[in-house]
């Protein structure tokens, strides 16, 4: 090849290069030091969004976990008509206890204060999560550490009615005592012995990190429980003198022996079912509130109860009972007020033998 050929070639091939090199400094320069233009934006973000779909479109998704909550079996397709009628009965004198033995009762006039048991046990005993009658039949009897004594289930719900009714006792021969623990086991007859079903007693609550407030709490009440259970807390009747909303304190409210008397089982109570309408998976009320708007009603005046028999083994009086003596170094104040946290700490370490 002549020379001044091939000279001509190297030249090209160099130029090529250089230009091929410059043109790589270019676009690095404007990509990454210059502001992008709006189509270069949009194109980019489109490639992420393509690629983030298509991620999220091969994960693999796991399905949502679906609980199967207790529900009571239904009386009416009981084929005993005998049982049936029992049932029926039964369950009438939970919704409505205080037709037959409240201050105007048909059956024993003035044996209670009014209230049904279905102020405490929502639906009739039925309610997942309002403190139902799930695990009575799979539980009873049993030794209670409250009385230091094996209960059947006659003894548990005569304890409603000398606490939660502030009445006195049903003779467990009684039709009526005989029809309620009828329904009550039935309700629960499903329950394998010893099992506890998923929606029984209460959800739980979160401690707070502070005592419970009381003060806090009478302006949760005014908030939100007024209209039903009034001002004064004394609830409504209806126009055959029955309470619709249960006075929740004074003299014809659950006296201090009563289950609702704990503050931890007085805020479930209302964090899972209060307001009216409010339900384990639609609360209405903040964990605060729950806990302080309990520290509120119970701390108000109500009926007492000698309460000397309960309790035989200190050592076991639950974290918020409000009342001394006690094994775990905290004061009658600490166990009403809380913070609970530390209480139920320590009677836990107690429990396994430390000290």
């Amino acid at each position: 090849m002549d020379p001044a050929v091939q000279k001509l070639l190297r030249q090209f091939l160099n130029l090529t290069g250089f230009l091929v090199v410059f043109a790589l400094v270019l676009l690095f320069y404007i990509l990454y030091f210059t502001q992008p233009a709006d189509w270069l934006k949009s194109w980019w973000a489109e490639q992420r969004r393509a690629e983030a779909a298509e991620t999220l479109a091969t994960a693999p998704t796991e399905a949502p976990e679906v609980v199967a909550y207790w529900s009571a079996p239904s009386i009416e397709s009981e084929t005993d008509e005998a049982l049936k009628e029992q049932l029926r009965y039964g369950k009438e004198l939970v919704a409505y206890t205080a037709r037959y033995f409240g201050p105007n009762g048909s059956v024993d006039a003035n044996r209670t204060n009014g209230l049904n048991c279905q102020n405490c046990h929502l639906e009739a005993g039925t309610k997942v999560f309002g403190n139902n009658y799930s695990r009575v039949a799979a539980t009873y009897p049993k030794v209670r550490a409250r009385s230091g004594q094996l209960e059947d289930v006659y003894k548990r719900v005569n304890d409603c009615f000398e606490r939660s009714l502030n009445g006195t006792a049903l003779d467990p021969a009684s039709k009526e005592m005989q029809a309620m623990v009828a329904y009550i086991q039935y309700v629960g007859k499903d329950v394998p012995k010893g099992e506890k079903p998923a929606g029984s007693g209460f959800k739980d609550l979160a401690f707070l990190n502070r005592p419970i407030d009381p003060v806090h709490g009478k302006v949760v009440y005014e908030e939100k429980c007024v209209t039903c259970h009034q001002a004064d807390g004394q609830g409504l009747k209806d126009d055959f003198g029955n309470y619709t909303y249960p006075p929740l304190w004074g003299p014809l409210s659950y006296n201090d022996g009563a289950g609702l008397y704990r503050m931890s089982n007085f805020a479930k109570y209302v964090k899972w079912n209060m307001p009216l309408g409010a339900s384990h998976d639609d609360p209405q009320l903040t964990d605060e509130e729950a806990w302080d708007v309990a520290a509120w009603v119970n701390t108000q005046p109500r009926p007492k109860k000698n309460l000397a028999g309960d309790w035989p083994d200190i050592s076991k009086k639950p974290f918020d009972h409000p009342f001394g003596p006690y094994a775990d170094g905290f004061t009658e104040e600490q166990h009403k007020f809380g913070p609970f946290g530390p209480i139920k700490a320590k009677l836990e370490s107690m429990a396994n033998g430390q000290p």
